[in-house]
């Protein structure tokens, strides 16, 4: 969603916020600001941009201070601008928050503020917690019981840092993740550990409903009804540390080449939750999955493999569509919850309907640190390492390599499943890319892409049309293709693509059949498949494999072209525009 990071120690704050901000921009890049305390006073420099362009005409990094607060803004109230970027000083400035999340109540709380004097000069809901925060503090005088009246008064999922006239830092949280580090010469406060990672390795999580209060005499952690709370230090894997681009131009460039590696070390160290997962969903009365965006993607897939191999029944369902249909979990039951992040909204409302009607929880997640996790009834990682490109593409084939994990298990290895394999036919797309550079090209000027897929190959349809949209900003659809006939089939003309996921197996005539059918109409065909055809404008060829594991091999050569195509275009593939990584508001 947003980042938000904070630091108090004996190194000047600025630089140290910038650079974390800059790992972290993956969660927000429309807006970067800084706040630094110093000379008794709170200094501010933020603008709109990303956090390279904004340091560069702001000079953020230069700001004086030891305790400092920084944020990158993916906009949710109010348009990008200057003024509506993060941090937001009080009405007095003495005060200045980071805020990831979203406040329900803030028109309330704005009017009744304004009403005894408080002036606002934003359109965020946001700058509603910096003058709620100075109104209790201007009545009480003292820093916990101003941070206790504030939470109080707040609706909605939030986490928030803010510091004080006097140097003081703070931070609440309430569904929305924040995590402190401790280092040798200072604190820290993030919403990710990549913004602190390379200063230390040991962090505390805060709960839901916790603040923190750290200053010179050290830190101390209370809950939201004042109770003072111990925390354990966790040691964090260095392997956030390892989050650059190294000779890649790109993150997602980096990520999609990485698949071969990530594929067969998912879910390693995890076969007793496999085993438990196995044994819940062999005795749930009814099982469902869940999953936003490219995971509801990957939740489609698990339907076909459940069906055909396990032999059960699954029912995919979007995560934001549970809100609308609570009723449907039965006691007794599984669901699945499919997340890169474990921190998206939608995904955290659905599991937590699903728990207040008695379903167990099984995750499927990147990061074993998340809200997710915390309240799942079992855990299972990707184990496929940092993922900061905002569309999903190692982690996509890392949840897929778990779900075939699972149904080979329980069906008793009837997939026969080998991810070495796997990796290796996916080695032989990735190891030239000059045919899918070529095809990219004659995308820049594309207004409309359709992507046909039957049967399994259906999701990876839709997969391919998100990965497109995300990256090249061109119209792109998914369709099932025996759908073209009921309505599709009216778009096809000589100004239009269409991109056959079509590997020889048991749906390949018939795909053929759609295409001869789109080609006819004067629309391009760009065919993805093992066997070659005459029908195909353009060719890229997939290594042959067993029938049952095409949706691993078909994928990599779209993500490939959505990513030449966003160069060719001129887009950043790594953050596209109006999206964030983890979607942590509604």
């Amino acid at each position: 969603m947003c980042s938000i990071i904070g630091y108090l120690g004996l190194s000047t704050a600025a630089p140290i916020i910038v650079k974390g901000l800059k790992r972290m921009e993956y969660r927000g890049y429309d807006s970067v600001g800084v706040a630094t305390f110093s000379n008794n006073q709170i200094l501010v420099k933020k603008g709109v941009g990303n956090v390279l362009e904004v340091n560069k005409n702001e000079k953020l990094d230069e700001l004086s201070g030891t305790v400092g607060i920084g944020h990158t803004r993916w906009a949710t109230h109010g348009e990008v601008t200057n003024t509506n970027a993060h941090p937001h000083p009080s009405s007095s400035g003495e005060i200045a928050i980071v805020h990831n999340g979203i406040i329900e109540n803030h028109e309330e709380l704005k009017k009744e503020l304004q009403q005894k004097g408080y002036e606002f000069k934003s359109q965020t809901d946001s700058e509603v917690i910096a003058n709620l925060l100075q109104y209790h503090y201007d009545k009480v005088k003292e820093i916990k019981k101003a941070l206790l009246n504030t939470v109080s008064e707040l609706k909605g999922n939030y986490a928030f840092v803010a510091v004080f006239e006097d140097g003081t830092l703070t931070a609440a949280r309430l569904h929305e993740p924040l995590i402190i580090g401790i280092g040798k010469d200072g604190y820290f406060i993030s919403s990710d550990v990549l913004g602190f990672v390379e200063h230390t390795d040991e962090v505390i999580y805060l709960d839901n409903r916790e603040f923190v209060i750290i200053n010179s005499s050290g830190i101390k952690i209370f809950d939201f009804e004042a109770n003072p709370v111990q925390h354990q230090i966790t040691k964090v894997s260095k392997e956030f540390a390892d989050a650059y681009k190294g000779e890649y131009a790109h993150f997602t460039i980096k990520e999609i080449s990485e698949q071969p590696t990530t594929i067969p070390n998912t879910a390693n160290n995890t076969r007793l939750e496999l085993d438990l997962a196995t044994d819940f969903i062999k005795h749930a009365k009814t099982l469902y999955i869940t999953g936003s965006g490219t995971s509801y993607n990957a939740a489609l897939i698990a339907k076909f493999l459940f069906s055909k191999y396990a032999k059960i029944k699954i029912e995919p369902i979007i995560s934001s569509e549970v809100q609308f249909s609570p009723d449907i979990f039965e006691q007794q039951s599984i669901l699945i919850a499919l997340s890169q992040s474990g921190e998206s909204a939608d995904v955290i409302e659905a599991v937590t309907i699903a728990k207040n009607s008695g379903v167990k929880i099984i995750s499927i997640v990147n990061m074993m640190t998340s809200s997710l996790v915390q309240i799942s009834s079992i855990a299972i990682g990707l184990n496929c390492g940092p993922e900061i490109g905002v569309a999903a593409t190692k982690s996509f084939t890392s949840q897929l390599a778990v779900l075939y994990k699972m149904v080979d298990k329980i069906c008793g290895g009837c997939i026969n499943l080998d991810l070495s394999k796997v990796s290796e036919s996916i080695q032989k797309i990735l190891s030239d890319h000059s045919n899918i550079q070529e095809i990219a090209r004659k995308l820049k000027d594309v207004s409309d892409i359709y992507v046909l897929g039957r049967g399994i190959h259906y999701p990876i349809a839709s997969e391919a049309s998100l990965k497109l949209k995300e990256l090249t900003y061109i119209h792109a659809e998914g369709l099932p293709g025996g759908e073209l006939k009921h309505g599709p089939l009216a778009l096809m003309d000589s100004n239009t693509y269409v991109i056959m996921i079509n590997p020889n197996d048991s749906t390949y005539s018939d795909t053929l059949t759609s295409a001869r059918e789109i080609k006819v109409r004067g629309a391009k065909i760009i065919g993805i498949s093992d066997k070659p055809s005459e029908v195909y404008d353009h060719w890229i060829e997939i290594p042959q494999v067993d029938e049952s594991v095409y949706p691993f091999i078909e994928i990599v050569p779209v993500q490939l072209l959505a990513y030449y195509a966003a160069i060719e275009k001129d887009t950043d593939p790594d953050y596209p525009r109006n999206l964030a990584k983890s979607v942590t508001v509604k």
